[in-house]
Order: structure tokens, then C-alpha cells, then sequence
């Protein structure tokens, strides 16, 4: 994750109207120009968005802002989230096939079963993206479009 609060304009909308920070330091913490947060105190930009209070989202502590209002050269820290999220998992099962190219797929277990038969059936599932069920079908010539398939390469 970056070092810049969630919603950047809000938040600094939020530390104009309601602190006493410089638009320097407003700007640092927001990664927002200079300029542009002396145009939100002004009303020129920003208009219509409403402040977000970095407090309440756990950006910033009520410490920090009043060590940033005493020093002018005191630059603003985000806080570290109490929170920890998991890491996303990677998405296991077949993989999602358009309408017009499922009736490749069959065809695609058919070649690679008879050209390859080094192959096992955990690594032509992973290729083409099948289930067990299916490839035994089509190897045991028991699936119900087997006397359509032709072996091919897409």
C-alpha cells in the first residue's frame, strides 16, 4: 500500500477546514501539490467534496496533528493500520470459457490425450482448464459429444 491517505482530496478538504497545518504539510501528507490545497482553502478547487476526517479512519492521530500544528517543519506520518488483511488467495477451479469456444475444449483433451500421452491428468486439467470428470469421459470415449470430437489444436 502507498504512503497517501485513502481519499487524498477529501482528506486534505477535511485538514483545511479543520486544523491549523500548513498547506505545505497538507500537501506532503496528501501527495497533493502545494497549490492545489491553497486552492481548496481558497474554494477554487474541490468543490462539493466533502472532507474526510483522517481521524476517525485511522489515517492520523489527534498526537500527530498537534505536533505538526506546533512545528511547521514537521512532516506528517500516516499510521500504521491496526488491521491486517489476509492475502488474496489465488482463484482455484476451471477457469471461465465464452459460450462460442466450450465446444474447443473437448477437442483440446482429445489431442492432447493422443499426442502426448507423457502427459498426467493433473497437467492437461491445468492446460485446458477442465474437470477430472471430463477428461476421463473423453479418454474412455464416454462423453456424451464423443462421436463429434476431432482431436485439434486452437
Amino acid at each position: 500500500m502507498s504512503n497517501a491517505p485513502l481519499m487524498p482530496k477529501a482528506t486534505a478538504v477535511w485538514l483545511v477546514e479543520n486544523t491549523a497545518l500548513s498547506f505545505a504539510q497538507i500537501a506532503d501528507f496528501c501527495k497533493l501539490h502545494e497549490l492545489e490545497v491553497k486552492a481548496v482553502a481558497d474554494g477554487d478547487a474541490a468543490q462539493g467534496i466533502r472532507g474526510l476526517d483522517p481521524i476517525t479512519n485511522g489515517q492520523l492521530t489527534r498526537e500527530e496533528i498537534e505536533k505538526g500544528q506546533k512545528n511547521p517543519d514537521y512532516r506528517l506520518q500516516l499510521s500504521v493500520s491496526k488491521v491486517r488483511l489476509p492475502p488474496m488467495k489465488p482463484r482455484k477451479g476451471p477457469r471461465y470459457t465464452p459460450v462460442s469456444r466450450r465446444q474447443d475444449r473437448p477437442n483440446a483433451i482429445l489431442w492432447l490425450v493422443r499426442n502426448h500421452p507423457e502427459l498426467r491428468d493433473a497437467q492437461i486439467m491445468r492446460l485446458v482448464g477442465t474437470t477430472k470428470t471430463t477428461l476421463a469421459a473423453i479418454r474412455d470415449r464416454t462423453h456424451w459429444n464423443s462421436q463429434n470430437l476431432s482431436p485439434m489444436v486452437r
